[in-house]
């Protein structure tokens, strides 16, 4: 079985479950092809295997005269017609930009002997597979990472003949089926994406912090408005106006390279006065993230609404007392006050006071820390992923896995 995995610009900051699910693919006897739209700006790439995924990876969007001039694919024209009567001439747009790609997706497709597409995101990633397999390309299946509605328009044109589709939590997969209505496929499957649990585990037993030292807190996310970095410096403001010393290290970087919603948080910790007290890493390797997690007292994400959040299973795998937010489908990973602490999401009070608990509890700080290990290990292993893609590509296929 060959199948092609189509990411968008990877290798990106947040990628290390896509790798971690190929290499569990190739181990399953899977032969796979990475494609991807483009390449991810300099300041991102940060992984020790990037080299690697990039030297493997065929950039869709470096393409020949013929494929940027060739037009959109065949195409069932009445079918995008009446998409674009329904939405507007966005979907046509997106058409037009994803056609190039989805010509040079055919042709490298055909060359390599791909036998299904698997598009990791339901942007423009999976039009170009549906533009692709409706020219003759080959037979595509989805994941669903987020909200629908952040993933453009044109959505029943890109689901409507997928083989099948995954989705990551029971909330999108609801909210999915209503907006979609028949356009679902048939074969739909909630699966999350999951964590290498050798690789992200410790090797001796979690230590609560000192009432003497200060609180290590460790948060990894890209640097985005919604992931709540705000909040989380405003709640270590908080935490020291109280007397209670933290010490936060934020892993990740902006979309952009460093020169975008960076700034904004540099200019935050400027006005909490808070540069003795919070660094911002940048784009950190998986190793060095676990090198953090395994130093940390408490991992934090205050994100807005995470759809489910791998930084999360990546904390607890690692048996890192973990608070997130009670927002999107972190509570589908995180149960209150059993493998975790979530607390509204923008809420710096909120968050402060969970902290100041955890690190004043630290019977409390060993249990999350077991409960949170044993959750991901039950649950979120990478190979769940790899062994759902598999087998729905093989039932597509009409094969044995």
């Amino acid at each position: 079985m060959h199948i092609g995995i189509l990411i968008p610009q990877f290798p990106g900051q947040t990628h290390i479950f896509f790798w971690r699910e190929i290499l569990a693919l190739e181990d399953l006897g899977v032969t796979v092809t990475i494609f991807s739209t483009r390449r991810p700006p300099a300041g991102i790439v940060s992984h020790a295997w990037s080299d690697e995924a990039m030297a493997r990876t065929v950039y869709l969007g470096d393409m020949s005269a013929t494929d940027v001039l060739g037009g959109l694919p065949s195409l069932a024209w009445g079918e995008l017609w009446r998409q674009v009567g329904k939405e507007g001439v966005a979907v046509l747009k997106d058409a037009a930009v994803s056609a190039p790609a989805a010509r040079k997706l055919i042709r490298e497709a055909k060359a390599r002997g791909v036998d299904h597409l698997h598009a990791h995101s339901c942007g423009r990633s999976a039009l170009i597979a549906a533009l692709a397999h409706r020219a003759g390309g080959p037979g595509y299946g989805l994941t669903l990472h987020g909200f629908l509605q952040d993933y453009g328009p044109g959505q029943p044109l890109k689901w409507r003949n997928a083989a099948y589709a995954t989705i990551i939590t029971r909330s999108l997969m609801e909210e999915t089926a209503e907006a979609l209505g028949n356009d679902m496929p048939d074969r739909t499957v909630v699966q999350a994406m999951g964590v290498d649990t050798d690789a992200f585990d410790r090797e001796a037993p979690y230590v609560p912090p000192e009432p003497s030292q200060p609180v290590r807190l460790f948060c990894c996310a890209r640097l985005n408005r919604i992931k709540g970095h705000e909040e989380l410096m405003q709640a270590c403001r908080l935490l020291i106006d109280r007397g209670v010393d933290v010490r936060l290290d934020i892993a990740g970087e902006d979309d952009v390279g460093g020169t975008g919603y960076r700034t904004r948080l540099e200019a935050e910790l400027a006005r909490l006065n808070l540069s003795a007290h919070v660094r911002l890493l940048g784009a950190i390797d998986a190793n060095a993230v676990r090198e953090r997690l395994l130093d940390a007292h408490i991992f934090v994400l205050a994100s807005f609404a995470e759809p489910l959040g791998v930084a999360y299973m990546e904390a607890m795998a690692c048996g890192v007392p973990t608070i997130g937010t009670d927002a999107g489908g972190v509570p589908e990973l995180i149960r209150d006050g059993v493998e975790g602490v979530l607390v509204p999401p923008q809420d710096p009070k909120a968050l402060a006071d969970a902290i100041s608990r955890l690190a004043s509890d630290p019977d409390t700080c060993r249990a999350l820390s077991v409960a949170g290990r044993a959750r991901i290990v039950e649950k979120f292993r990478a190979t769940l992923g790899a062994e759902t893609i598999r087998d729905l590509t093989a039932e597509a296929l009409g094969t044995h896995a």
